[in-house]
């Protein structure tokens, strides 16, 4: 791991064909590329950007160069900057087609995209630390009233999830082979039962979740065993 350079640039990035990625732990967003990384055997240079540390170092001078947008995750390949996990996957995908996470036909790709674009327009963003960190600021919401809020928001979006879940899984979310909707699901469950969403009720995803959990890529890249985490954060032996 290396953590986030105060006097770091675009001139010092890093040497070719190589694979670096700015992320944090607990990032659900950075959580997914992780899985990505590590379901095609891509090695790759983890740097931690600490969401919270001295204000967020997500916004140091430094970090805003390489993400203007001030989040986790970034990819860096080749000197290439790709922000956004979404961006991230299919970028990787195409680059590196190994384990492949998009299908190739149009309608089944659309549908994965779909199930990762409710998870990411609905769910994700009520869990997002800008938007909490508004809603204590300039509403006053204790965090009791924040996690009644993500429960309530969260609740409806992975009913929708369930829903499609039905339809077209088989041992993971689009039938037996593994994709980004995998990818996303997994991460957004962890988020959300870290803000004590009851996620008991959704049967077929929570099958889909535990035969994912039990594979190499998902368990390296959980975040509980990442460079960053916090001692009290890892497995106890």
């Amino acid at each position: 791991m290396s953590c986030l350079h105060p006097d770091l640039s675009l001139n010092t990035l890093e040497p070719m064909d190589s694979l670096v990625l700015y992320n944090y732990y607990r990032s659900s967003t950075s959580y997914r590329v992780r899985i990505a990384l590590h379901l095609k055997n891509l090695p790759f240079e983890y740097k931690a950007v600490h969401l919270l540390n001295n204000g967020g170092e997500q916004f140091s001078e430094s970090y805003l160069k390489i993400n203007p947008q001030a989040e986790v995750p970034t990819l860096i390949h080749n000197q290439k900057m790709i922000g956004q996990s979404m961006a991230i996957i299919e970028y990787l995908d195409e680059v590196f087609p190994q384990s492949p996470l998009f299908p190739n036909d149009s309608y089944k790709k659309a549908q994965v995209r779909q199930f990762c674009e409710n998870i990411n327009s609905f769910i994700h963003p009520v869990c997002n630390l800008k938007v909490l960190k508004k809603l204590e600021l300039d509403c006053g919401y204790t965090q009791v009233q924040k996690e009644a809020w993500i429960q309530h928001w969260s609740g409806i979006g992975f009913n929708t999830l369930e829903t499609i879940a039905k339809q077209t899984s088989g041992k993971y979310c689009f039938a037996d082979q593994i994709t980004a909707a995998d990818l996303f699901l997994v991460p957004m469950m962890f988020s959300a039962k870290r803000f004590h969403v009851n996620l008991d009720k959704f049967v077929t995803l929570n099958e889909i979740a535990s035969r994912l959990q039990s594979l190499e890529a998902f368990q390296k890249a959980h975040p509980s065993v990442q460079p960053d985490t916090p001692i009290e954060s890892r497995p106890q032996s």
